[in-house]
This record gives C-alpha cells, structure tokens and sequence, in this order.
C-alpha cells in the first residue's frame, strides 16, 4: 500500500492554497508534487521577464505550501535528475511516490493537461480534474450557453454573467442604466500628453527571485528580452498591493484612457495585475468586489469600474469558455488563409516603424504591453501583414508575462488576426495608421506618413490596410460592419490599387520596413 493517498498537481498558474485540488488534503497523507521543466519555457522561445515570473512565484509559492505544513516534492530546473519536462518529472514522480490518486485543479494549457493525463494513465491510475473556482463560469455553463445561440457575442454572456452574479446591478437593471460605458472609455490624451501618471507596483526582487533572475540569466541566455526591469509581484501579499495601489491610483482615470497610447509611458493607467491573476495569486472575484466597491464608495467612476469589471467578468470568461469548447482543432484555424512569416523583428524591435518600434522594445523590457497596443499595434500590423497565426500565436505566448494558452490563443487567433472567422469578433479589426496616431501613438517621430496609403513615405499599416481590404474584397462585403469601408474601396482607382499592392508586396518582402 502506498504511503501516499493523494498527490495533488499543482502548475505554474495555480499558485492558489485554497485551489479546489487541495479540498480534504490531509498533510498526514497526501503530498504536492510541483516541477519546473525546461520544455515550458522552449515549446515557444519565451521571454525571460516570462520564465522568471513563473519561476518566481512558483519558488514562492513553494515555501508558502511549506509553511503550511504541506508534504511537497519539488523539482528545480537545477535540480539533479531534472527531466526537462512536466510528463517525464511525473512519470518519475509517480514510480517512487506510488500514490493512489492524482488530483489537479483544471489547466490552463490543452498541451499540458494531455501530456500528464497520458502520464497518469499510463500508470493505471486516473488523472483527477477539480473545477478552477478563480473563475465564475465554469466550461460547462459557458457550453450551455454557447448552444442557446447562433453566434457568440461577449456582450449577451457578459449580460448573464452580471445579472446571475449581481455585480454592478441595482435591482434587476444594470447600475447607472446601462450595460457599458464604452462610449466614455475612448478618449485620448490632448497634445500636453498624459502628464503624471502615478506609479505602478513595483517590487524590488528578494533574495529567491534574484536566485532565479540569475539563473533565467544564464539557463536561457539566449532567449529574447532582458531582466533588468523585472519587477513584478511574486507573492500572493505583493499581487494584494498591487491591486489596493491600482485601485486608489489609476482605476479612477482607466476607463477614460484605456485605448490611448503615449510615447514613453508603457503603463498608464492600467492595471497590470494579469499577470497575477492567471497565476492564481489574486481571485477573479476579489478584484471584481473590490472594484466595484470603490464605486460604490464613491472613489472611482461608473465608466472606470464598468470598463475594468467588464474585462474580467466579461472577457476573460468568454475568452476560456472558447478555448476549452473549441480546442484541440482551434489552434490550427487560419479563416483568412495568411501564410506570411511573421516578420523577424518582431523579436527585436528593429523596424523603422516607430509605434512597432516602441511598443516591441517595451514588451522586450518589460514583458508587457497594455490591450491597446497588443491588439492595435503589434496585432494589427501581423493581421495587415498576412502573418500566419499559427506564428502570432507563439509570439504573443512567448514574450507577454500574463500569457497562459487559454487566455493568449483565442485572443490573438480570434480577437486579432480574426483567424477563427468571426467566432469571437463580429469583424476584423483592421485600421489605418491614422488610428494610432489618433490614439497617441509615436507618429510625429517615424519617417512614415500615416495619411499616404502609397508612395515611399506612406504608412506601411496605411499600405496594408488598402491592400488587406482589396484582398478580402469578396469576404468583407457579406460583413455588415465592414460595409462602409469596404464602399471606400470603389475612391480608389485602378493605378492607385496598382500602386498600393506593389508597396505592400514590397512591405512583406523586407525591402520596407526593418531599421
């Protein structure tokens, strides 16, 4: 008989003591098994700011499981017999443990769930999967509604979700009455620029992350980005602060300029507690309560409150109900047939292009980009490009601290480069470069003419924009909501589409474009 009743599994991104997995864990009994696997920071080439947060608060989190007085087996990637992925650590695990049961909170990651199921099975035993209670919905429910309607639309979960949650709801109408505030939640900065945006969280690494800074440092010294900067929360106490500081902050002016950008200013007033939140060391629903009673209390505008509530409640549960009812076959779906490369760069930052440019070099340093500029900057130029998502999709994976698959895929795949049809979007998001700058991007100091769709000054997303649209003429005109600009297409005459396709073919050769 084995000595150990139950091992519980416990992720990278299930960093949660109270995760349903470890409900009736007898410390007399059972035994955590934690790893770290060289394979999950290689199976795209990720960034280090994105290995060492991992890393980071997984190490963390192992003491906290200590403290706690609960058994854990731990394999560092410095480990000696490190096996250099999960299913080969288990399988390790699970011969010399021989524990009777295998239990683990829902993962985040098709790939991963898979390869350790067929590990646990393979050794006669079944791989036990708890609901992940960080999330309101669960797969299921989020399925039953999906086969209510003909299509799925964000706002009509979002709308169920609120009212069987009673989040923001006077009665049984919405609070301030209204669903959304997006019309408020669109401004951009004036010409003087944001001014002085308050602070972020930041916290100075203690002596276990610099341990693993060093590591990443020299494991993976060939991996993109830099550790310099690195400064995130680590601990479930760290992320805590982190959200009192963003509330009492910068939440009273977020829904204002949640889509703007400044030149310099990588922050804002966003929260940049996603990170923390898909690694489990902040609640769905504590952020969302205390979001809302900030409002309540008077502190934080409806428009503000409504807009970041929206983007956890609303999107972050749509976007994994799509996720676990489209997968495995989701992630190969290409609508839009692009088979384009994505450009080299994108893993440099080394473009004339200066809002690629800037926002590139950014998630280098940091391992972050706010939603505006993933989805209307580096998004938008790889869906303009014609870059296979398949390749956007590792990219966004790799280089973003926040990106766990069942998040990342369905918003890069379906919300940016509308490779799922129109599954998750009503239609492509596609702009010109008068977009960006509009919104605050670096226009005044690149070399391209935003307002030229060709000739050798015109914005290559300008250029792309036309020929994207020339391109996709046929599927674009059944789209109601891409009527008017696909009507725009019949200004433009013969010579001129002639002209723009030439640039655009010249745009995606290299000849245009890199520094």
């Amino acid at each position: 008989m084995s000595d150990v009743r139950n091992l519980v599994i416990v992720l990278g991104d299930q960093l949660d003591l109270d995760a349903a997995a470890f409900d009736g864990f007898d410390c007399g009994r059972d035994a955590v098994w934690m790893a770290e696997a060289d394979e999950e920071s290689t199976h795209v080439w990720s960034s280090k700011q994105r290995i060492a947060l991992f890393l980071a608060a997984m190490r963390h989190f192992a003491d906290a499981l200590r403290d706690a007085g609960r058994p854990l087996h731990y394999l560092r990637l410095d480990d000696a017999g490190q096996h250099g992925s999960l299913a080969s650590g288990l399988q390790a695990a699970l011969r010399t443990l021989k524990p009777q049961r295998v239990v683990m909170t829902a993962p985040g990651d098709w790939r991963v769930w898979k390869s350790l199921e067929a590990v646990v099975q393979a050794a006669g035993l079944q791989l036990e999967i708890c609901e992940d209670r960080h999330f309101y919905t669960t797969v299921r429910e989020f399925a039953a509604h999906a086969r209510r309607r003909k299509t799925l639309r964000l706002e009509y979960f979002y709308r169920e979700l609120r009212k069987r949650h009673g989040v923001l709801m006077d009665g049984d109408q919405p609070a301030g009455g209204q669903w959304n505030f997006d019309a408020d939640n669109r401004a951009s900065f004036d010409a003087d620029g944001p001014g002085a945006v308050p602070e972020r969280a930041t916290f100075a690494p203690d002596e276990l992350t610099r341990q693993v800074i060093a590591l990443v440092e020299t494991r993976f010294a060939d991996h993109p980005g830099s550790l310099d900067s690195f400064a995130w929360p680590v601990t479930r106490e760290q992320a805590q602060q982190a959200l009192r500081q963003f509330i009492a902050e910068r939440l009273p002016l977020f829904g204002r300029y949640e889509d703007a950008m400044w030149p310099g200013e990588p922050w804002l007033y966003h929260s940049q507690l996603s990170a923390a939140l898909n690694l489990k060391l902040l609640g769905a629903r504590e952020v969302v309560q205390a979001v809302e009673a900030a409002w309540r209390a008077g502190k934080v505008p409806l428009a503000s409150a409504e807009g970041f509530i929206r983007q956890i409640l609303g999107w972050r549960e749509f976007v994994r109900g799509i996720y676990w009812t489209q997968m495995p076959g989701h992630i190969e779906r290409n609508a839009l047939q692009a088979q384009h490369d994505l450009p080299d760069w994108y893993w440099s930052g080394r473009t004339e292009m200066a809002c690629l440019r800037e926002v590139i070099t950014q998630t280098l340093a940091h391992g972050y980009a706010h939603h505006i500029q993933r989805l209307m900057v580096t998004g938008l130029f790889a869906l303009l490009f014609g870059a296979r998502p398949q390749q956007v999709h590792a990219w966004y994976l790799a280089v973003y601290v926040d990106a766990v698959e069942w998040v990342e895929l369905p918003n890069t795949l379906g919300m940016s480069q509308y490779g799922d049809g129109g599954l998750m979007a009503s239609k492509p998001y596609v702009a010109t470069g008068r977009y960006i700058q509009r919104m605050g991007g670096p226009c005044a100091g690149c070399r391209f003419d935003p307002t030229k769709r060709s000739g050798d000054d015109a914005c290559p997303f300008t250029t792309l924009y036309w020929d994207f649209l020339l391109r996709h003429q046929q599927m674009l005109a059944g789209n109601a909501r891409m009527a008017l600009q696909v009507k725009n297409l019949q200004r433009v005459d013969d010579d001129e589409r002639a002209a723009i396709m030439r640039r655009a073919k010249a745009i995606r050769s290299g000849e245009i474009g890199p520094g």
